[in-house]
């Protein structure tokens, strides 16, 4: 039998690119490049991650494909367009995810359960036809690889929806109110990169977990649902 190359950990980060984003457009792309120099910084925590950036607004568009970030050379590139489909999304990563695991665990990897940080401005135009595939995404019966998502709002995004959209309830943030949406969305990459930091380290350690830090700003969604 032949011998495991090594654990990854596949990190998924959907980042809205909505027309609402225009304005933040250059705190996007910069979070992206940051995060991205933020993994090289750490080669040995890289190579234990995975990295896929993808851009959604009517559609999902790839940015960076799942990459060692310790050989990778390309920087996303940030395109603002279109409505805030989260429909897309899910229906999206119900293909992109088996597929990425099972194209890593042919390269002779074990694989943990993937993740994905998923930042949006705002509420879902396609009602609520996004749950469907969101809940065949998370649901292990159906998708063995169903991945943990961690949620942060900001702008017009409500708590009630980032606590639908996160698979616990304490992965699920808002950014407080008041608080300067290209900020937020420096913040969000900021606890983004510490995040898969700390679950790197935590993957050499006997005991490895998924760590999901708070961003700066933000507060826990689901304390503010029903206020």
């Amino acid at each position: 039998m032949a011998e495991t190359r090594g654990v990854l950990l596949p990190a998924y980060v959907l980042a809205d690119e909505s027309g609402s984003m225009g304005p933040y457009r250059n705190e996007l792309s910069d979070g992206l490049i940051s995060l991205c120099e933020g993994l090289r910084a750490e080669p040995m925590i890289a190579a234990k991650l995975r990295l896929a950036i993808l851009g959604f607004s009517d559609d999902v568009q790839v940015r960076l494909a799942v990459a060692d970030m310790r050989t990778e050379t390309t920087l996303p590139k940030v395109v603002i367009r279109g409505l805030t489909n989260y429909e897309a999304v899910f229906d999206d990563l119900l293909d992109r995810i088996p597929s990425d695991v099972q194209w890593l665990r042919g390269e002779g990897y074990k694989v943990h359960r993937p993740v994905v940080f998923f930042l949006s401005d705002g509420q879902p135009t396609d009602g609520g036809s996004w749950r469907g595939p969101h809940a065949r995404l998370i649901d292990k019966s159906q998708t063995p690889t169903a991945p943990n998502i961690v949620a942060c709002g900001i702008g017009d995004a409500q708590p009630a929806t980032m606590v639908e959209v996160a698979t616990r309830p304490e992965f699920a943030f808002v950014a407080k109110p008041g608080t300067d949406i290209g900020q937020a969305v420096a913040e969000f990459f900021h606890a983004l990169t510490s995040s898969l930091v700390a679950s790197g380290h935590a993957l050499s350690s006997g005991s490895p977990q998924l760590v999901v830090n708070r961003p700066e700003q933000f507060k826990m969604a689901i304390d503010e649902v029903g206020q």
